[in-house]
């Protein structure tokens, strides 16, 4: 018989669709395992109502056969069939979908049928990995059974054959193996049992195939024999899909642990179905920890995403936000747009819905944990908080509204985690500042002069001990109404109007002092002044402008600053109701040597109580002794 040319006539069209479309060979399973589930779900939906079918819902499957040996795969179904013409349009024409026609056929809407092939090229994938295929079908209700045979784009033929029942016959003559690729492991059964799990595990109808396993010989002490047996691959029902009162936490947890790899339960668990503009079910999870990969370049987000209980790709990275990366899960809905590839999605409008509806969600679930179970929230926040916080500062304050009453901060109030909403309720009577200090760890934050001030006052301080937290606070600038404000930095003013006029007077009659102080010091000091916001310590450090001392220290050690050496405007301030301002007068009047060495000494010690490293420890060490002596 004459071989027929495909209708789409180009050679280049199918060898684009084997080499180019699909990324991993191994997805012709999947697509060939949903177009036999396609076919069985049209007999199904023809049962319902035509009792000539004979047919119910347990008498239908699709059965996986390997031959090692003749290199023959199989994949049957007793489906609906096809026809000749069928096969012919069907089959001789690429990106044909039998599937689609039904699915949009008015007649054929039933909410037990969920038709999951919506372009006909998926067939074809089977051309990656199988030099030859014949396709034996015969429709329900006819007489008469054809084959379709094609060994790639110089066509294909259509004849009889014999075929005693309705349904299809998929026969793969996989191709040989070679340096590059080793398609034998496709006719392995260990890996097509994955391949069913990865993505047909839960096809509605199940999927079977004959294995051996090795027993003891009965009779016999030490002979063993095979024992062939069939076996059903996938396990049908997702657990999405399952009514939530049927399934406890303790399966939830253990399909957590083997779907994403963990070995602890998660955190918290999210369920979400809707209908409407976007049909979908989501099952999300909050992970108690966070990968060791996490905060690297190396961790992937994304989202499983199926089509009608078909994996169609693993990770889909447009479902999550950054700043929840961190959620671990899956989306299933049969309203997805797909492409001419199932692994790629188009952006479009139901996507988009999904997602926005998931960020939401997720927002939603957290500010419930946040205030019916803290202690777990606080567990959550040490793990992710920080992905939070940069999700505001990477959005530019884009996202402050959803996720600001979903931080935590360390505070002076017996050093616990408390969020900017608590912090406000505990505020002083007309305070107008959110106050804030930066620094390694509590213990040292809690040391710095200034805020032992702020303290003193009777406000509370936010400690900020994580790289991102300054810079999450300087976009978010206020909450409710309040400024935030660095303790540390120049704008703290906690005097009355006399305070701030009496201080004023006696840094200009110092302005000499200061002047001479600084150049002693050098350029690493922008400014030297008093200050009335200390109350023990003789000196401290603040900076001026929109960069912090904490924030200089984290910018010259982050990745692509190597050599840029940012600096903060740092001042000198000093305490003017400590002793040491009318030692600094008696010298700047007698012995301005002794002070410029005074000057060093003072500011090494305004770093030391910052927390930074000193320039030049030896001579500081040198200056301390002379004065020793």
């Amino acid at each position: 018989m004459a071989k027929k040319q495909f209708k789409t006539e180009s050679k280049k069209l199918l060898d684009m669709m084997v080499n180019s479309i699909y990324t991993h060979k191994e997805i012709f399973l999947r697509e060939l395992i949903s177009n036999a589930s396609d076919a069985i779900d049209k007999l199904y939906f023809r049962s319902l109502t035509d009792d000539s079918v004979g047919m119910n819902h347990d008498d239908f499957e699709i059965r996986l056969t390997a031959d090692k040996d003749s290199r023959i795969l199989t994949v049957t179904d007793n489906g609906i069939g096809m026809t000749k013409d069928e096969l012919e349009n069907n089959l001789g024409t690429i990106a044909k979908s039998g599937s689609l026609d039904f699915k949009t056929d008015e007649e054929n809407q039933s909410e037990n049928i969920d038709i999951i092939g919506q372009f006909g090229v998926g067939f074809y994938s089977a051309f990656m990995v199988a030099d030859n295929i014949k396709v034996e079908s015969k429709a329900f209700g006819s007489d008469e059974a054809f084959v379709w045979e094609s060994s790639g784009a110089d066509g294909y033929t259509i004849k009889k054959c014999e075929k005693d029942k309705a349904g299809t016959v998929i026969t793969l003559h996989i191709k040989e193996d070679t340096e590059e690729e080793k398609y034998g492991e496709f006719l392995e059964v260990y890996r097509i049992r994955e391949l069913i799990k990865k993505y047909s595990d839960y096809i509605r109808y199940p999927i079977r195939m004959e294995t051996s396993h090795k027993q003891l010989k009965e009779g016999t002490e030490n002979e063993y024999e095979d024992i062939y047996e069939d076996e059903t691959l996938n396990s049908m029902t997702p657990i999405w899909k399952k009514p939530q009162s049927k399934v406890s936490d303790e399966e939830y947890a253990e399909y957590y642990k083997g779907k994403f790899n963990d070995y602890e339960a998660p955190l918290k668990v999210i369920r979400q179905s809707t209908e409407g503009n976007a049909t979908y079910t989501a099952l999300l999870f909050i992970p108690s920890h966070a990968p060791y990969d996490y905060y690297s370049r190396d961790y992937e987000k994304g989202l499983q995403l199926y089509s009608s209980s078909v994996m169609i790709m693993e990770k889909c990275k447009d479902l999550l936000p950054d700043h929840f990366s961190f959620v671990k899960g899956l989306v299933d809905s049969a309203d997805l747009s797909l492409n001419i590839s199932r692994e790629m999605l188009q952006h479009d409008r139901q996507l988009k819905i999904i997602a926005k509806a998931l960020e939401k969600k997720i927002a939603s679930e957290l500010g419930k944990m946040l205030k019916s179970d803290r202690e777990k929230y606080e567990q959550f926040f040490r793990e992710f908080g920080a992905q939070l916080k940069w999700g505001i500062y990477s959005s530019f304050g884009v996202n402050r509204e959803e996720l600001q009453d979903l931080l935590l901060f360390k505070t002076s109030d017996e050093g616990e985690y408390t969020s900017l909403k608590e912090y406000i309720d505990r505020a002083r009577e007309n305070q107008d500042k959110i106050y804030y200090a930066v620094g390694e760890t509590v213990e040292k934050i809690a040391m710095l002069p200034q805020v032992e001030s702020v303290l003193a006052k009777g406000y509370e301080v936010l400690y900020l001990t994580e790289d991102i937290d300054e810079f999450c606070v300087q976009i978010l600038r206020n909450y409710d109404n309040k400024d935030f404000l660095n303790v540390c930095t120049d704008n703290l003013d906690l005097g009355d109007e006399e305070e701030k006029a009496q201080l004023k007077e006696e840094n200009d009659k110092s302005e000499e002092l200061f002047k001479f102080m600084k150049e002693s010091i050098g350029d690493k000091v922008a400014k030297v002044r008093y200050t009335n916001t200390l109350k023990n310590h003789a000196v401290c450090l603040s900076s001026e402008g929109n960069v912090s001392v904490g924030m200089e220290q984290i910018l010259n050690k982050m990745p692509g600053t190597e050599g840029q050496n940012i600096k903060a405007e740092t001042v000198l301030e000093i305490n003017k109701d400590h002793p040491i301002k009318d030692k600094l007068l008696y010298l700047f009047g007698n012995d301005k040597e002794k002070l410029a060495d005074y000057s060093k000494i003072l500011y090494a010690q305004a770093r030391l109580i910052n927390g930074l490293n000193l320039d030049n420890p030896a001579e500081i060490s040198d200056l301390v002794c002379d004065l020793m002596v």
